[in-house]
């Protein structure tokens, strides 16, 4: 029982489709199989084009678990691949490879060589060669279909409450603590300054309430934390950087694998008059974090 796409951000409506292909695993007694592609096929199709990525490769296959799936496949996308027709898609990689007996995708899913394959193409295939397709609605609320496009706009204007109603959690931002410049620990605010992947989709410039947590095998709790996303006008700052005041903990996070999950915005970057109104405002960012998040 499998179930085809790039699934980033694994939002409410990959859920969906996903635990519905668990499901009919489990009434047909068979595993269930996502079967996803790296690198995204669009900057392969369009070198430059990559979309801003919701999930990594290792966050998406811990979501995808989550889900009760019980093989997480990732297929090479290459320029080869971009050029295999439908046909041949699905003969050595449906048939030949995971020998499917049923696949569950998206309504508007494509596949194939220009991407010429339709959810009315996989299903004259499958009565070929031996597999049930079920072509899935898109989720939706009103008329807003959820859709990782829809996402990514909401991240790029900062409006992470929308992009959480969306993915069904807040949007979460992955990297590795590297060292800054320091200014926040004179400051008072000491930061965490991440690394982020290539591609990560970072939300717009701003101050926002979120949680932070520590990766590679930590058990600890989230952390409630201030992020500031941006280039630090008031210092006249070029470079834009992620950076995380975790409250209420004095502790060196260098070096070590985190998480940042976005859950309310709470104004815009600005330049201020002094360092003094800065940190004036900077008190009033934790304070609000804090009621927010308590």
């Amino acid at each position: 029982m499998a179930t085809i796409g790039v699934f980033d951000g694994v939002h409410r409506g990959h859920q969906e489709l996903i635990s519905r292909a668990v499901a009919l695993a489990t009434e047909r007694d068979l595993p269930s199989v996502v079967l996803t592609f790296d690198p995204h096929p669009s900057e392969v199709v369009r070198p430059g084009s990559h979309p801003a990525q919701l999930t990594t490769l290792h966050r998406k296959a811990e979501l995808v678990e989550e889900l009760g799936v019980d093989v997480f496949c990732v297929l090479p996308f290459t320029p080869e691949l971009s050029k295999v027709a439908p046909d041949e898609f699905v003969h050595e990689i449906l048939v030949e490879r995971l020998h499917a007996a049923a696949v569950v995708v998206g309504e508007n899913f494509t596949f194939g060589n220009r991407a010429a394959g339709t959810v009315e193409l996989l299903t004259t295939l499958g009565q070929r060669f031996g597999f049930t397709t079920e072509g899935a609605e898109l989720v939706t609320a009103g008329e807003l279909a959820f859709s990782s496009t829809y996402i990514r706009s909401c991240i790029d204007a900062g409006d992470v409450r929308a992009a959480a109603t969306a993915l069904g959690r807040p949007h979460r931002l992955e990297g590795i603590v590297v060292r800054g410049d320091g200014r926040g620990h004179e400051l008072g605010f000491p930061t965490a300054n991440l690394s982020t992947p290539r591609f990560a989709a970072v939300p717009a410039d701003g101050v926002y309430a979120g949680r932070f947590t520590l990766l590679n095998g930590h058990n600890r709790p989230p952390l409630t934390t201030a992020v500031s996303v941006g280039t630090n006008p008031t210092f006249s700052g070029r470079e834009r950087r992620v950076e995380a005041f975790v409250l209420d903990v004095d502790e060196d996070f260098y070096g070590q694998r985190v998480a940042v999950d976005f859950v309310e915005r709470l104004r815009q970057m600005e330049r201020f008059a002094s360092t003094e109104a800065l940190v004036e405002q900077m008190h009033r960012d934790v304070a609000r974090t804090r009621e927010l998040l308590a």
